[in-house]
């Protein structure tokens, strides 16, 4: 398989994992709304957990949505520009999106380590380890580095 048609796949993936997170954050939210309207108890986690499904779920996705064009793009500049020069404008634009999202990549996965190294938990009753939580950080972010190279792949070849 090569790499363009496995990077669709793994963005789908991404795309069908956020959604199934989006579906169990709605899940826990109404559980907890109907504990407490009828049975007066709350799940105590219902709030810190739909924080760390929201979050994952908008990290999983961001390669789905750049693959798929649902990011916000400025034309404004290349509106008037031949389709030869949008493309190199295009490779270009990927090249410098490519490299900072590398550069944050790096500091997200440092940032797992450095929760991980130090036994961080949340302060909630859960006292969920930090480390499994951010982890959706710089998985999201490596899909999305794919999504882009994937482009600048598809914009090289015209």
């Amino acid at each position: 398989m090569n790499f363009l048609k496995f990077n669709d796949k793994l963005q789908n993936f991404g795309a069908y994992l956020s959604s199934l997170l989006f579906i169990a954050l709605t899940v826990l939210i109404t559980t907890e709304i109907v504990a407490r309207s009828f049975f007066n108890v709350s799940t105590m986690i219902a709030d810190e957990y739909s924080g760390y499904f929201y979050l994952a779920s908008i990290f999983l996705g961001l390669g789905y949505t750049f693959k798929e064009d649902g990011h916000i793009r400025i034309n404004i500049l290349t509106a008037k520009l031949s389709k030869a020069s949008i493309r190199y404008i295009d490779i270009f634009a990927g090249i410098i999106t490519l490299s900072l999202l590398l550069f944050i990549l790096y500091f997200s996965v440092k940032m797992v380590i450095e929760s991980y190294s130090f036994d961080m938990v949340s302060e909630t009753v859960s006292e969920t380890p930090i480390y499994l939580t951010q982890l959706a950080i710089p998985i999201g972010l490596f899909m999305f580095c794919l999504a882009v190279l994937a482009f600048i792949i598809k914009k090289i070849k015209g």
